[in-house]
């Protein structure tokens, strides 16, 4: 009840404080109000056993100001990783739990060296409170951010010797996803952003040269569909390969490997969309 109180409160103070655009305060309200009654518990994105079987362990991929950043790295089992594609698997606002450690395992049965990254530096949330707590942190500290997801691809390139790297994530994941893309405008190959916040500022744009898909809610209080329709105008524009579908009936999170908002046929058809553009911009 405190929490709901706070996200009200939040959500009130942010409208009346920056009325007229979006800003990072509002995002934070509205992920909060979205999540109030959520937990993180394991959906079928997270529990569907991987295509074929996949090995798996806990990989230092970077540091950060002296601190070992682990991640949780998957890959096709009995197979060297050195030559396999890479994506890089960034988790939701909950945090790096088991469930995303399951999903990158099923990311490595379609035939990809999966490394899901921790922008929360070994904290994840178990309730929206800590979540909250933790994306607040994130926030206020975006270019390390940053660094982490670039120190992620050095990783897969030089360590795991992928040929090709692209990057996926979910909600405040799929926010980073495009911000892995303006990080690494030019060596990405592929980006997925499911639900996730972006821009529709061209000079931010300009230099992205890889394909992106988006994947909506229809009816999305975090994401809201004028800003994905700004985004997808300016790609449009730039002359940026894009491809933005949203499902009318879901709602946010609809295909988060944690939460409450699971929605199986829209869930469905985005794994179908995502593994199809995955396979034909990393694979060929």
């Amino acid at each position: 009840m405190m929490f709901r109180m706070f996200v009200l409160l939040l959500g009130l103070t942010t409208a009346v404080a920056f009325a007229g655009g979006h800003t990072r305060a509002t995002e934070e309200g509205r992920t909060a109000a979205a999540h109030a009654d959520d937990r993180p518990v394991a959906t079928p994105a997270a529990t569907l056993a991987p295509a074929r079987p996949v090995d798996s362990r806990e990989v230092v991929y970077t540091s950060i100001e002296g601190e070992a950043v682990k991640g949780w790295l998957a890959w096709p089992a009995g197979e060297q990783t050195a030559g396999l594609p890479a994506l890089i698997v960034i988790h939701e606002w909950w945090g790096l739990n088991d469930n995303i450690r399951r999903s990158a395992e099923r990311l490595a049965g379609e035939g990809y060296v999966a490394l899901a990254v921790d922008l929360y530096r070994g904290e994840s949330g178990a309730s929206p409170k800590d979540a909250m707590r933790l994306m607040q942190t994130l926030n206020q500290a975006e270019a390390a951010g940053r660094e982490n997801l670039a120190a992620a691809y050095d990783y897969l390139t030089t360590v795991a010797g992928a040929d090709k790297v692209g990057v996926i994530g979910w909600c405040l994941g799929g926010r980073w996803s495009l911000q892995a893309a303006l990080r690494l405008p030019a060596k990405l190959d592929a980006a997925v952003i499911y639900y996730g916040n972006v821009v529709s500022d061209k000079a931010q744009l300009q230099p992205l040269q890889m394909p992106i898909l988006g994947l909506f809610a229809g009816d999305d209080p975090v994401v809201p569909r004028d800003s994905v329709v700004a985004f997808r105008q300016a790609m449009n524009e730039l002359g940026k390969p894009v491809d933005v579908h949203f499902y009318p009936d879901a709602k946010h999170a609809f295909s988060n490997p944690s939460g409450m908002a699971y929605d199986p046929e829209a869930a469905a058809d985005a794994w179908d969309k995502t593994t199809a553009f995955l396979a034909q911009h990393l694979q060929r």
